[in-house]
C-alpha cells in the first residue's frame, strides 16, 4: 500500500511539474513576443496597417499555441510544444534582426566632427627621426587662420618642443622651403600631402615623415531636410580616396549627385568627373573637383550647388573599404559593362553581364586607364555600379544577408540622413511596393592642363566643363524634381 501512494505521490508530482513548466513556456512565449512587438514599434518602419496586423497576428499565433500547450490531452501537448519552438525560434531570430535594426538607425544622422591628418616632414636625408629632434628647429606651416584642425596640430607640438616657425602662403611655397632647407621641416595635411605623391613623386620621394596627428574637428552642419516622402531631394555621394577611417578628410574621387523624385518614384544618377575644373565655393579660384574634398563634404557640396545651381539635402560620403564590404555582404552584384576590358588589377570583364564580388566591383569602379575616354568611363562605370547596388538593394533576396549587410555597414558610411527619414522612405516602399525608374547623366568636359588652386607649382590635368552638358544635367535635374504624380 505504501508503495503505491508513492507511486500516485510521484506521478501527481511530476504532472503538476509538466504543468509548471507548460505555464512557464507560455509567460515566455508572451514575453518574447512583447519583446518583438515593441522592437517593431520602435524601429519604426512598418505602415501602421502593416503594425496591426503584425501585432493581431501574433496574438492570435500566441492564443493558440497557449491553448494547446494547456489543454488537455497528449497530442495536443505535443503539437503546441512543436509550433511553441518554431515560434521561440523565429521570434529569436526576429529580435535579433531587430537589435541589428535598431544599432544600424543609430548611424544616421549628421556627424558632429570629421578626422583632419597631418604629418611632420623632413628632407628624407637628415637625420631627424622624431618631433623631438626639432628641438629648437624652424618647422614651417600654413597660416592657422580658420584653420581648426592645424591650430590643433601646433598646440600639441609646442607643448613638446620650443621652435621657430615659419608661416608660408600655399603648399607650393611650403615644400620648396623645406627642400631648399630654408626650414627644417614643415608640418602638412594628409590630403595635400596626396596630391604631392599624385602630382609630383620626384619631390615626393625627397621627403621622409617623422610624426603623425590625427585630429577631431567640429564639423559645419549643412543640407536642409525635407519631407523625403512628398518632396524631391538630392543626394551627394562622395567616395573619398581612402581605405579605414571613413570620417578622415580626403579628395573626393567619386562625385555623384543623386535626385529622388518619391511621388514619381524616380531616380536620376549625375556623375561629375573628379578632374572637373570648377570654382571653389569658398573662394571662387579654379580647382579639381576632387581637389574641393581636402576642405571638406561642406566645400565640395557648396562647389556642386553653385555648379548645378540646385540644393543639395544631404549627403553620403564612403571609401574604398565601404564599397568592397557592402557588396560582399549582398553576396554581389550584377553589372552590365558595354565593353570588354582587362582592369590594372588584373580582373578581367566581359561585354554585358557580369557577376563582381566586393573588389572586383571596386576594380571595376576605379578603372579608367584601360578606356580612351579614362575619367568619362570610369564615372559612368561607378553609375553602372552604383545602380547595380540600388537594385540589389530593393529586391526582396536582401532578407536572406540583412543581418550581414547591416553589419558591413555599420561604421563604413557618414551621412547627414537622418534614422527618421529612412524610416519614412522604408515605410513608404512597404506600403506602395512600387518599382523605381532609374537613369543617369554625365556632365563632359575638355582635357586641358592648367593652375589649380590647391597645387599652384605646375600645371595640372583637368577637364574643362563643357557647359552644354552642364546645362542638360541642370535641365535633367529640374525635370525630376519637378515633375508631379
Amino acid at each position: 500500500m505504501y508503495n503505491l501512494d508513492v507511486i500516485f505521490m510521484k506521478k501527481k508530482s511530476n504532472k503538476n511539474n509538466l504543468l509548471s513548466f507548460r505555464k512557464y513556456l507560455c509567460i515566455f512565449i508572451v514575453i518574447l513576443s512583447a519583446i518583438v512587438s515593441g522592437l517593431v514599434y520602435f524601429i519604426n518602419v512598418f505602415p501602421l496597417e502593416y503594425f496591426l496586423v503584425f501585432i493581431s497576428l501574433i496574438i492570435i499565433i500566441d492564443l493558440i499555441v497557449i491553448y494547446l500547450i494547456l489543454s488537455k490531452g497528449h497530442i495536443k501537448n505535443v503539437i503546441g510544444g512543436f509550433l511553441a519552438l518554431i515560434l521561440i525560434v523565429i521570434m529569436t531570430l526576429g529580435i535579433n534582426y531587430g537589435l541589428n535594426t535598431m544599432d544600424f538607425l543609430k548611424s544616421f544622422g549628421f556627424s558632429d566632427y570629421k578626422t583632419e591628418s597631418y604629418s611632420v616632414l623632413v628632407l628624407s636625408s637628415s637625420k631627424f627621426k622624431s618631433v623631438s629632434d626639432l628641438k629648437n628647429k624652424t618647422i614651417g606651416y600654413l597660416s592657422k587662420d580658420n584653420n581648426e584642425g592645424l591650430s590643433k596640430v601646433v598646440d600639441k607640438i609646442k607643448k613638446k618642443i620650443n621652435y621657430k616657425e615659419k608661416i608660408e602662403e600655399d603648399v607650393d611655397s611650403l615644400i620648396t622651403s623645406l627642400i631648399n632647407e630654408k626650414v627644417d621641416a614643415i608640418v602638412i595635411d594628409d590630403a595635400r600631402l596626396d596630391i604631392l605623391k599624385e602630382e609630383n613623386n620626384e619631390e615626393y620621394n625627397l621627403l621622409k615623415k617623422i610624426g603623425s596627428y590625427s585630429i577631431d574637428v567640429k564639423s559645419e552642419k549643412i543640407g536642409k531636410e525635407v519631407d523625403v516622402t512628398n518632396s524631391s531631394f538630392n543626394i551627394y555621394v562622395s567616395g573619398i580616396d581612402t581605405y579605414g577611417s571613413i570620417n578622415k578628410v580626403s579628395r573626393s574621387d567619386v562625385n555623384i549627385l543623386i535626385t529622388v523624385n518619391p511621388v514619381t518614384k524616380e531616380i536620376l544618377l549625375t556623375n561629375i568627373p573628379r578632374d572637373y575644373y570648377v570654382k571653389l565655393h569658398k573662394n571662387g579660384e579654379y580647382d579639381k573637383l576632387t581637389h574641393a574634398g581636402i576642405y571638406g563634404i561642406d566645400e565640395s557640396i557648396n562647389t556642386l550647388e553653385d555648379l548645378f545651381d540646385t540644393k543639395i539635402n544631404y549627403y553620403v560620403k564612403v571609401n574604398f573599404t565601404s564599397l568592397v564590404d557592402i557588396v560582399d555582404a549582398l553576396d554581389g552584384i550584377t553589372v552590365n559593362s558595354p565593353y570588354s576590358f582587362v582592369s590594372q588589377d588584373g580582373y578581367s570583364y566581359k561585354k554585358g553581364d557580369n557577376i563582381l564580388d566586393g573588389k572586383k566591383a571596386l576594380s571595376f569602379a576605379r578603372e579608367r586607364k584601360s578606356f580612351k575616354e579614362g575619367d568619362r568611363t570610369r564615372g559612368e562605370n561607378q553609375q553602372r555600379v552604383l545602380t547595380a547596388l540600388i537594385n540589389k538593394a530593393m529586391s526582396p533576396k536582401i532578407i536572406t544577408n540583412y543581418t550581414n549587410l547591416l553589419t558591413s555597414l555599420k561604421g563604413k558610411f557618414v551621412t547627414n540622413i537622418s534614422d527618421e527619414d529612412i524610416t519614412k522612405l522604408i515605410k513608404m516602399q512597404l506600403k506602395n511596393n512600387s518599382s523605381w525608374t532609374i537613369n543617369s547623366v554625365s556632365v563632359n568636359g575638355t582635357d586641358a592642363m592648367d593652375y589649380v588652386y590647391s597645387y599652384k607649382k605646375v600645371k595640372l590635368y583637368v577637364m574643362k566643363p563643357d557647359y552644354e552638358t552642364v546645362n542638360n544635367a541642370k535641365e535633367q535635374i529640374k525635370k525630376v524634381q519637378d515633375k508631379k504624380g
